[in-house]
């Protein structure tokens, strides 16, 4: 019956995001996101967030037209336990990958930046200094499309002071087009480990947001709020926020590399390096995580981050 179909259309409308959130002092959109970069951090940082937040739009724009065709496909770029199954869960619904940038920019005010931030191979502080090219050219393309007023929000890992960077192009590309649009830069750094990136997100230790404004951090902090708890959203200024993705890291692979150190000393003396792991970590003030002996520490972030720490601390 017609009252049928109009009861579903009405169903259906109330499901999808609404074109109507504004923020009331802000004046930002709040029904869309939209997420420059569909790497290991975007990907399923957003897909996340869509399957929380049904009554969000999540949009991932990348220029790479390949990355998008696989996230678009049974094949996704990257593999995570439990991401495929978040992702077929979204994909068309509330979430979507696009190489339309531009389109991405215009029609979502909370815009993550999620950029790779390699270490610098020429140059000043060659081979210890993050090369901040990428994320300083998604903040001018973010200045070339923005149409209105945008959160802007950091997710890949940067040195401090990068938000003073993303602001400066921002502002200055605002004033020689003489416009009024205000951007209000936030740091959201992500603590994902390879392996359990999902259950990171899905229960996370904690979130953390830096800003200036505490209307935009409020913005983001209700974003989370949707399956985070609210004592687990930790806000600070900015560069706090920045420079404690390099801090974690860097504590991260100084227990990695002191149980190495005693593994040596335990290969001298008798001892067995896993029963002295075992021994302190079931201190609490010490804690069993990041403990196991090896011949080093892996991953492609802490080697890096440590060299940017140092880099900055010189």
């Amino acid at each position: 019956s017609s009252w049928h179909f109009g009861l579903i259309r009405l169903v259906d409308s109330l499901k999808r995001p609404s074109a109507m959130a504004e923020h009331a002092k802000l004046g930002v959109r709040l029904n869309r996101i939209c997420c420059i970069g569909a790497g290991y951090v975007g990907g399923p940082t957003m897909a996340t967030i869509a399957l929380k937040c049904p009554q969000l739009e999540v949009v991932i724009v990348d220029m790479n037209e390949d990355r998008i065709k696989r996230w678009n496909s049974d094949e996704l770029p990257i593999y995570e336990p439990g991401l495929t199954e978040v992702v077929k869960a979204c994909r068309g619904k509330n979430l979507f990958f696009s190489t339309d940038v531009k389109k991405g920019i215009e029609e979502a005010d909370i815009i993550f930046a999620s950029v790779n931030t390699p270490t610098k191979t020429q140059g000043v502080g060659k081979g210890r200094a993050a090369d901040l090219r990428f994320i300083e050219s998604v903040g001018r393309t973010i200045a070339q499309y923005a149409n209105r007023s945008k959160i802007v929000i950091e997710k890949s890992t940067v040195p401090i002071k990068t938000a003073e960077a993303i602001a400066r192009v921002l502002s200055a590309n605002e004033a020689a087009a003489g416009g009024s649009k205000n951007f209000w830069i936030l740091s959201n750094p992500e603590f994902l480990a390879e392996g359990t990136a999902m259950k990171d997100l899905d229960a996370p230790d904690r979130v953390l947001i830096g800003g200036q404004d505490q209307d935009a951090i409020q913005v983001l902090a209700d974003v989370y709020a949707n399956w985070v708890p609210r004592d687990r959203i930790l806000t600070t200024n900015l560069w706090s926020s920045e420079l404690s993705k390099l801090v974690a890291n860097a504590m991260l692979a100084q227990r990695v590399s002191s149980i190495n150190s005693i593994s040596r000393l335990c290969e001298r003396t008798g001892a067995d390096v896993k029963e002295v792991a075992r021994a302190i970590g079931t201190d609490s003030r010490i804690g069993p995580k990041f403990l196991n002996a090896s011949v080093g520490f892996g991953g492609s972030c802490f080697q890096k981050d440590i060299l940017n720490l140092v880099y900055i601390c010189q």
